[in-house]
């Protein structure tokens, strides 16, 4: 995610080793907190207060993570390319889902909260939509990379409000549904949870006809991929780093990548560049 922001933004990763330190520690604390399941399995009093502090403070990192990318972004040169689409709205998802995570981490408010569409929207907002999100943003960006195929971006771009809206659609709903006590597991409510259970039944028929889409736009890549190129405002041209941008190589080159790396042979001639690189 770091990579994608960063390339379209134009500018290095914001507090890197501060990032380096955040996943670190967001990866040691997830050790430590798995009782958040059992709140309601009668914990005594000081077991509680522990697991709610240790949930808690995984926010902290987790805050850097998020102000970091945003840092990032403030100020730098933004480009709208298809994954930096993906990348801001898992920023969006990812915080919407940790802020419901803060209220679940509560013992006192969880024992409320337990088993009911209120934790669906909850982990949905951070796996399904912040995860997936995130897969969706690296595939679009590497791709083309990778393969030397395009993407249609057209339907590209309609694939990913597809997921969004969709998505949102789904989950948002069930936030209100948990609030009002509706248990999930269970494969029956009352009418009253009707409502908001059919919003998320339309979302749900949104989200996968994006997944068809993606299927569709992975099959059209594969076989129509070189033709592609001549309409995609890809990735390829709209991304490039400045110390690519600047040298003349990059310019008279045909084959134009993103990333140094697959500009240059393995390993790399003597003299590859006959120009030092110009930040602008």
């Amino acid at each position: 995610m770091s990579h994608i922001v960063s390339t379209y933004s134009k500018k290095p990763v914001f507090g890197e080793i501060s990032m380096v330190y955040a996943m670190a520690s967001i990866g040691l604390l997830g050790f430590l907190v798995w009782s958040h399941h059992m709140y309601i399995v009668g914990l005594d009093a000081d077991l509680r207060a522990y697991f709610t502090s240790a949930l808690m403070i995984i926010a902290i990192p987790t805050g850097i993570k998020i102000f970091s990318w945003l840092a990032l972004i403030y100020g730098g040169s933004i480009r709208l390319a298809l994954p930096m689409l993906f990348a801001i709205a898992f920023l969006f998802l990812f915080t919407v889902g940790g802020l419901t995570g803060v209220a679940l981490a509560n013992a006192s408010l969880d024992v409320a909260f337990h088993d009911t569409y209120y934790v669906v929207a909850h982990f949905h907002y951070v796996l399904s939509m912040g995860a997936v999100f995130s897969l969706f943003a690296g595939y679009y960006y590497w791709s083309p990379q990778i393969l030397g195929l395009y993407y249609n971006e057209k339907l590209a771009q309609i694939q990913f409000w597809l997921i969004f809206v969709g998505a949102n659609t789904i989950f948002l709903p069930m936030h209100f549904l948990g609030i009002n006590g509706m248990p999930r597991r269970i494969p029956d409510y009352p009418d009253a949870f009707a409502g908001w259970n059919y919003v998320a039944s339309v979302g749900s028929i949104i989200a996968t006809v994006s997944l068809f889409f993606f299927i569709y736009i992975v099959y059209d890549q594969l076989i129509n991929g070189l033709e592609n190129k001549a309409t995609n405002k890809s990735v390829v041209y709209a991304k490039s780093p400045d110390f690519v941008e600047s040298n003349e190589i990059f310019a008279l080159n045909t084959v134009k990548s993103s990333s140094i790396e697959f500009l240059l042979t393995s390993p790399p001639a003597v003299h590859t560049f006959n120009t030092p690189a110009v930040q602008s």
